[in-house]
């Protein structure tokens, strides 16, 4: 199962973007927060809601959970 991390600063529209451990768009290490292993992006977006409120999966790595 693949790591996944919330990076820590905001998009432009507001949402910090999900990403696994493995992406290319992955952000630097004190930008990024640590999430834990999950089944699907999805799971890692519910735990990343828990720390901010705008929330949504990388375009690239979390597709299915991006939602612009």
């Amino acid at each position: 199962m693949p790591k996944y991390y919330v990076n820590r600063q905001a998009q432009a529209s507001g949402e910090h973007e999900v990403h696994k451990a493995d992406c290319s768009w992955l952000p630097s290490e004190e930008n990024r927060q640590y999430l834990g292993v999950f089944d699907s992006c999805r799971a890692a977006v519910r735990e990343a809601g828990k720390h901010y409120s705008k929330v949504d999966g990388c375009r690239w790595c979390c597709e299915e959970c991006h939602k612009r």
